[in-house]
């Protein structure tokens, strides 16, 4: 574990527990008194929807709601947002929901702040100045949207799905009850958690860089860090604990509040330390199959913790020892391997498909995949082992084989 350098970033307000969503009336309130609502059709139709509109209103915040939220975030919808509610002019924005969701309420405040196109602010530190305050209210527990710098959207004009990253996206509030997770699929459950855990994992054992006073400043993710490792091993122990209990009994509040807490650390902690291999082959993967971003991560996990490991060793075995399937007697590559095998199992027992063939890849797309992958140099640069087209279609073929 590194002990020389760290960084976090975090919401000015993080609150976690169950019935702890009946604080966003009086969490709007102090930060203005009008509010937009991002969420999408299903949440919007809840009878807990009518509880926050009802407790907004009770602490004097006029809201609105817009509830046209899609899956991957396409461009149109976050324009048609904007366009919608710009005369309303809301001094808060709540993301209420998964990924997208929360998302959409973090771009829409930029674009509400900052000339459009959105297209400018691609890529990292490219936010002038700070947004709206936002409220992150997660329904899942997977992405970490609610704590990170980061809000992913699809744009028609590229191929992959493109990011943000700035620390000006951070929510100003995050508020985790996991009794909102409760009525969460269990295929949903299972994909959302697998992301999480990837998150953790590919944080605690990301690239390690020079303590540059500067660095903080100038990169959003810096590697492998103190304060990441801290978030990120404590998320792994506690997704790995209980990810299989929430997905088969949804209604565990105490698994459920076990993964959420885990996927906010998992959030934390690559907030700063950043994601790696499995995010940047998911991104290409993603955009040929349509797959689901988590279902494709937790396919790819297993195979590149193999290719990481001779790079990786002692960071999988301090994985290991945290999950319990390590021994004293265990040398370091003992552990470290013991923990590949039991994260495999674990996916296994939620769902998540051993092999890519079982998500639409065939041998004729490893190429183009192993090449695009490159694209998200951000990623590459940050896995642990040195990545390059030849070392993908490694992890590829080896995903393909499992089947």
């Amino acid at each position: 574990m590194r002990l020389d350098y760290g960084v976090t970033r975090a919401p000015a307000r993080l609150i976690f527990g169950p019935g702890q969503r009946r604080s966003i009336g009086i969490a709007a309130a102090s930060l203005g008194k009008r509010a937009l609502i991002c969420t999408d059709a299903r949440f919007a139709g809840l009878p807990v929807m009518q509880e926050i509109l009802a407790d907004l209103a009770a602490h004097g915040v006029q809201a609105r709601l817009f509830s046209e939220t899609e899956a991957e975030l396409p461009l149109s919808s976050i324009l048609a947002c904007v366009e919608q509610y710009r005369d309303f002019d809301p001094e808060v924005l709540i993301g209420i929901g998964g990924g997208s969701c929360v998302d959409l309420a973090k771009l829409v405040s930029l674009l509400l702040v900052h000339p459009a196109p959105l297209s400018l602010y691609y890529g990292e530190f490219k936010v002038p100045g700070p947004i709206r305050p936002v409220i992150a209210v997660p329904t899942t527990s997977g992405t970490g949207a609610e704590v990170t710098p980061v809000a992913v959207l699809g744009d028609s004009e590229r191929t992959m799905k493109v990011g943000i990253s700035s620390p000006e996206l951070i929510p100003h509030t995050a508020i985790c009850d996991p009794e909102l997770t409760v009525t969460c699929p269990r295929g949903l459950t299972a994909i959302s958690g697998a992301d999480a855990l990837t998150h953790a994992i590919e944080a605690f054992a990301a690239k390690s860089r020079p303590a540059d006073p500067e660095m903080a400043m100038g990169r959003v993710f810096v590697g492998k860090n103190v304060l990441s490792d801290h978030y990120a091993l404590t998320a792994i122990k506690l997704i790995f604990e209980n990810l299989e209990r929430a997905t088969n009994a949804g209604d565990d509040i105490a698994a459920r509040s076990s993964v959420m807490l885990g996927a906010t650390y998992a959030g934390l902690a690559f907030g700063s330390a950043g994601t790696s291999a499995a995010h940047a082959i998911q991104y290409p993967i993603g955009a040929l199959t349509s797959t689901a971003h988590g279902l494709g991560i937790g396919v790819l996990l297993p195979y590149t913790m193999d290719f990481n490991l001779p790079a990786a060793t002692a960071e999988y075995a301090a994985i290991g020892r945290a999950i319990g399937v390590a021994s004293a007697d265990d040398t370091e590559m003992e552990s470290a391997t013991k923990a590949i095998a039991s994260i495999r199992v674990l996916l296994a027992a939620v769902g998540i498909p051993g092999s890519v063939r079982e998500i639409g890849i065939r041998e004729e797309h490893i190429e183009d995949i192993a090449t695009q992958s490159m694209g998200a140099a951000r990623l590459v640069e940050n896995n642990p082992r040195p990545l390059d087209p030849a070392s993908i279609k490694s992890i590829l073929v080896a995903a393909m084989k499992a089947a």
